[in-house]
């Protein structure tokens, strides 16, 4: 077993990244971080559009597949992640989203009677939020202008997503200039972890500045197989890469970050989970945590596409001679589509009571698109697609293991719109931002809309659409979760230690008690910074 790193933080997402950073440069510790991906130097990885060309097969994501859905007539459907340094931060959509201050004061309810809550919430969680931000047009209470995370408005703007706010802005929703703000409600354009055409991933942000500094150890394509545990104690990890099997051990503490589907299998895997589930896969159990691997949440999404009457979007943009038009156009004066990250525009409304908190988010995409196991039921051409997203859903899902074997996927079961509250919400969504599309100034420039048909959306037609079609929006979380003391399900507890085992945290969206209202990268690296602090309280 070698030695020699204070710290050992598995996976180099954005909660790994940032929690590895800190570590370094403002504790001056020994870090390894294991990344069971590869480099995120790509030059398509590095443009804000470019994962488009890579989502439906790349090295750089993996793809867990779901269980049969019985909910959804037995639909098996795929959750990518990130397979990358950076992860999720490396090859999503880079919406800079935080979510509300609700999210965070119902953590720090659940939290409250906790004998070491250090406090979780808005008020807690803002300033390093703040902390990492490097807007472009925000500043002040809410917003931090010197952080190392470039968060900026698009580059470029396509005229479909323009009519899109238009014409949510005509059904009543007010215009909303920040989504970060005071209110989520209403229409608008998202900001981006991006910057003059180049995404800012927490490798870009985080790593690369210590790229020079011996304190930080990074090992690419390094699969952790199990934790060690030994009298109650995380002491190592053991890992396999392209030279073989590893085992490195720390003096002080291990960091999980391997994302809400992976960082529990690693938890059951070194003994840590249900006994019951573990002594089936003849797994010695060194600490019997009923919670791992349940309470998986993710927000689910369901399109809405229709076909444009004339070349607007993004059709065959980063195809042939327009490729090459839009790569000449950025590389002579760093502008034009290629500084879009292929959605600019979104909204948060609540169709069922209009002045209540939203409870669907919506994003616009100049294109024609749908999952890619079902791009097959849409014909090629110009258009737009609108997904609707319920940011709040009730339905809770869970991760197992395969086998004791590492090399095995998990088992994923989402459960997607199982709650009947979160299917009712999907169609009240649809119905919504169907209104929304066949309203001016969008509904003149479209030939018809594709799926679902206007023509048939009774309750239960719109429900069989939205059970064909749902699908992950990226944002797996909460099967690791924190809780109160005396909560069985409860993995963590509010400094993100894993009960029952010492110098062990977790710090990705496993942690979460409940997702945040809106996409999950940003809340990921506030949790990455939030560990480091606690560990750096303790030294």
């Amino acid at each position: 077993m070698t030695s020699g790193y204070d710290y050992i933080v598995i996976g180099g997402g954005s909660g790994g990244a940032v929690a590895a950073a800190r570590l370094v440069s403002e504790g001056g510790a020994r870090v390894l971080l294991l990344e069971a991906g590869y480099s995120h130097r790509h030059p398509l990885l590095d443009m804000p559009p470019g994962i488009f060309k890579m989502i439906n097969g790349s090295k750089y994501m993996r793809y867990h597949k779901t269980t049969p859905q019985p909910h959804l007539d037995g639909r098996v459907h795929d959750i990518p992640q990130g397979n990358v340094l950076g992860g999720g931060s490396s090859v999503n959509a880079q919406v800079y989203m935080r979510g509300r201050p609700g999210d965070y004061d119902a953590w720090n309810d659940v939290l409250r009677a906790n004998n070491d809550n250090p406090g979780w919430g808005w008020a807690d969680v803002l300033p390093h939020f703040r902390g990492m931000e490097a807007n472009n047009r925000l500043a002040g209470d809410l917003h931090g202008t010197d952080g190392d995370v470039m968060v900026s408005d698009p580059g470029y703007v396509d005229t479909m997503s323009r009519w899109f706010v238009q014409s949510v802005q005509s059904l009543g929703e007010p215009y909303n200039t920040d989504f970060n703000g005071p209110s989520q409600r209403g229409v608008g354009f998202y900001q981006f972890t991006n910057r003059n055409g180049r995404r800012s991933s927490t490798a870009y942000a985080f790593l690369e500045p210590l790229r020079s500094d011996p304190r930080l150890t990074i090992r690419l394509q390094a699969a952790v197989e199990k934790i060690i545990v030994e009298n109650g104690r995380a002491v190592g990890v053991t890992y396999t890469d392209p030279s073989g099997t590893h085992t490195v051990n720390t003096s002080a503490e291990i960091i999980l970050a391997a994302g809400a589907l992976v960082s529990p299998k690693i938890l059951m895997l070194s003994g840590v989970g249900p006994a019951d589930h573990l002594g089936e896969n003849g797994i010695t159990v060194h600490a019997d945590m009923p919670g791992v691997g349940q309470n998986l949440i993710d927000h689910p999404e369901v399109p809405i596409t229709a076909y444009a009457s004339g070349p607007h979007g993004y059709y065959r943009q980063g195809e042939g001679w327009r490729m090459l038009l839009n790569g000449l156009q950025f590389k002579l004066f760093g502008s034009g589509r290629i500084t879009s990250a292929g959605v600019e525009a979104g909204a948060f409304v609540n169709p069922r009571n209009r002045d209540g908190e939203p409870t669907i988010q919506a994003f616009c995409v100049p294109i024609v698109y749908l999952d890619r196991d079902a791009q097959s039921e849409l014909k090629d051409g110009y258009g737009v697609t609108v997904t609707t997203v319920v940011v709040k859903p009730k339905s809770r899902g869970e991760v197992r293991l395969a086998s004791a074997s590492p090399a095995d996927m998990p088992i994923v079961c989402p459960n997607l719109l199982k709650d009947e509250d979160d299917m009712q919400e999907m169609m009240a969504g649809q119905r919504f931002f169907l209104e929304a599309l066949q309203s001016n100034p969008i509904a003149s420039r479209l030939e018809k809309v594709a799926i679902p048909d206007p023509q048939k959306c009774s309750d239960d037609e719109l429900r069989a659409h939205c059970k064909r079609f749902v699908k992950t929006n990226y944002h797996p979380a909460g099967t690791a979760r924190m809780g109160a003391d005396g909560d069985d399900m409860a993995v963590l507890d509010g400094r993100l230690r894993v009960r029952g085992v010492e110098n062990l945290r977790v710090c990705d969206m496993s942690a979460v008690p409940d997702i945040n209202a809106g996409n999950t990268n940003a809340p990921a690296m506030m949790l990455g910074s939030r560990c480091a602090e606690f560990i750096l309280q303790n030294a």
